[in-house]
């Protein structure tokens, strides 16, 4: 309450998971909280969320928590992987939009007036997309593929070089909170319930700042499967096809066997060879859409036991 009027200053949450990242929290915090408090229109809070670090950076967020009072964060029980962790911390923010962004400062702070201006105009949410990365060109290359790939496959128009690093309104807020999926992929979420009405800001994503990526093969292949299984429709009926088709070649490819054998009973041998390239590619496709299936069914199960996101075990700094 000011000179008998509320203040009516809209709060912003700034989200940022972490993970291993002790070299970078202290400058993160200071750089958000440096960044948010020259946006004297605005109130806010920073959210860290810790999915069970073990090199120091819970210490460091206890320090940080203490010295800066706009700083909070949430301790996770156990690590419990690259979606769930930022979904929640996106969950339990209180502003008007929340805004998530990576601790690693891949994701540029000063996106942060650009996000927020687009968003007083009227977007519902801001998606910034990579146009650019110092990342290998190779890794880029992978990635653009991917993305087109599950784009031109997905029922749903999914958003290019959108990594979740962006600006929620409080409406979007409470959809997220909704859904009861233990297994949230955001941007694919974003892309199929976001409002029409979302702005797409480019930008040059950096190097991380200091520490190293805990992103390999394996995490990076779950996202991808992750994301096929939840939007996509095409490998399933892909396995239906290229099964009706492989049958009805096979089934073709054996009566002009027949035939040629029939006609030619001692000059035409077939031998073992082809039986045995026959029985290796055909159980090369089954064994290849068994596990597509697979993942499949995978999604579904993990979907089904309604498991919560995450458990916490604990709060940091000032909540209300």
């Amino acid at each position: 309450m000011t000179d008998g009027f509320v203040d009516k200053r809209k709060t912003v949450s700034v989200v940022v998971p972490c993970f291993d990242e002790v070299g970078n929290v202290r400058p993160m915090a200071e750089a958000l909280c440096e960044q948010m408090g020259a946006l004297e229109r605005y109130d806010y809070e920073v959210i860290f969320i810790d999915n069970c670090s073990a090199d120091g950076t819970r210490e460091e967020l206890r320090r940080i928590c203490d010295a800066m009072p706009k700083v909070k964060a949430i301790l996770n029980a156990r690590n419990f992987g690259q979606f769930n962790s930022p979904y929640y911390g996106l969950c339990q923010a209180t502003g008007d939009c929340a805004i998530a962004i990576s601790c690693d400062f891949q994701d540029p702070v000063e996106l942060i007036p650009e996000m927020l201006a687009a968003w007083e105009g009227g977007s519902k949410i801001v998606c910034p997309v990579k146009t650019e990365s110092d990342e290998s060109g190779v890794v880029y290359f992978a990635r653009s593929c991917y993305y087109k790939l599950i784009r031109k496959l997905s029922s749903v128009e999914q958003i290019e070089h959108f990594t979740g690093f962006g600006l929620y309104d409080r409406s979007f807020l409470e959809v997220m909170r909704g859904l009861s999926d233990p297994t949230p992929f955001l941007r694919g979420i974003v892309a199929e319930l976001g409002p029409a009405n979302r702005a797409e800001i480019p930008y040059h994503q950096h190097k991380r700042k200091t520490g190293k990526s805990h992103n390999n093969f394996w995490i990076l292949y779950d996202a991808a499967m992750l994301s096929f299984a939840s939007y996509t429709k095409a490998p399933v009926r892909a396995a239906t096809t290229v099964g009706f088709v492989v049958a009805a070649t096979s089934f073709v490819f054996a009566i002009v066997c027949l035939v040629f054998k029939i006609a030619h009973w001692e000059a035409f041998s077939t031998g073992v060879v082809p039986v045995l390239l026959a029985v290796l590619f055909f159980s090369g496709v089954q064994l290849f859409f068994l596990g597509l299936l697979g993942e499949y069914v995978l999604s579904i199960a993990q979907r089904s036991m309604n498991r919560p996101l995450v458990i916490e075990e604990e709060r940091l700094g000032t909540w209300a």
